[in-house]
């Protein structure tokens, strides 16, 4: 069987060595597509792919259509919106991803925007510590669950929203569940974001929610720019001059934000999160084990489709 690894930003050499080792001491042959330039060049190397790993390629309907004999998709990282659920399950693929690989990345990342944003982007005037600050953590996953054991450190009052995360798990960490997204925002210095984008969430941090932070809150985004409503966000932040915002995706409007709010907003060039050679080895040898796991036992534990 073939193992098609597709990656516009490719992994590490380290981490394809790795993948290499796990795919052919299984019995497969492994297949790379690094920086292609088109489409097309994708669609030609899955046309025989039994398996197909891929970081933030876009998989949509006509990869699917092109890939005849493909069985698996599995996506290095947590995220998977660059995969188009539907098409996968109308071709009877099984789509994963990789949950957890590059949670302490992201985490740490949270915490280098924070001490900066809290530093006044080290612009040589007085800041805030951390220290004693109160944090709010909006979805418990396992980035986090990263984030409360760093803010432990930096003695922070840890909170959390996730109706999704049992109370108890929440205090087995030392962190308070909270239960109203409006609590959540308006009871915590700084809140950090790691809802997924969906239907429901999409747009779903806006003006409302962000004016309810406390005088000097900061809000920092590591997960989906498309679960921030951008001009609710804009409004905000001329409303309460207090206010920063920090993320880990560029907005759409980020031009006009770095105008107006200099000194207020910061954006990392491009998705950082996961950006450290360690979390690129990792997710990219979990992907590889996965495949191998469904392709020889059938175990999809890390399906994200129906």
């Amino acid at each position: 069987m073939k193992v098609l690894v597709a990656t516009e930003k490719p992994f590490a050499a380290v981490a394809v060595d790795g993948i290499r080792k796990v795919i052919e001491e299984a019995g497969y042959e492994l297949c790379l597509l690094e920086k292609y330039a088109a489409k097309a060049d994708l669609l030609a190397a899955v046309a025989d792919a039994d398996a197909l790993i891929v970081r933030s390629d876009k998989v949509d309907a006509e990869v699917f259509d092109a890939a005849k004999q493909l069985k698996i998709v599995v996506r290095a990282g947590a995220g998977y919106d660059n995969v188009d659920l539907a098409a996968a399950t109308a071709h009877g693929v099984c789509v994963e991803n990789t949950p957890g690989q590059n949670s302490n990345a992201v985490a740490e990342l949270v915490f280098g925007m924070a001490v900066m944003a809290m530093r006044n982007m080290f612009d040589g005037t007085s800041g805030s510590e951390l220290k004693e600050k109160s944090l709010g953590i909006h979805a418990f996953g396992q980035v986090g669950r990263n984030v409360a054991r760093i803010a432990k450190g930096f003695g922070m009052e840890v909170s959390a929203l996730d109706p999704f995360c049992p109370d108890e798990v929440m205090e087995s960490a030392g962190v308070a569940p909270i239960h109203s997204v409006e609590d959540l925002y308006r009871n915590n210095r700084v809140v950090s974001l790691h809802i997924p984008a969906t239907p429901e969430t999409r747009g779903s941090v806006g003006f409302d929610l962000i004016t309810l932070l406390p005088k000097g809150g900061l809000l920092i985004n590591t997960a989906r720019k498309e679960v921030i409503d951008e001009a609710g966000l804009s409004r905000a932040l001329e409303a309460r001059p207090d206010l920063k915002y920090v993320a880990d995706i560029k907005p759409d409007n980020a031009a006009e934000l770095e105008e107006r709010f200099a000194g207020r907003v910061f954006f990392t060039p491009k998705k950082m999160g996961a950006q450290t050679s360690e979390a690129n080895i990792n997710a990219g040898i979990a992907a590889a084990r996965q495949v191998v796991a469904f392709l020889k036992d059938g175990v999809d534990r890390f399906r994200v489709n129906k």
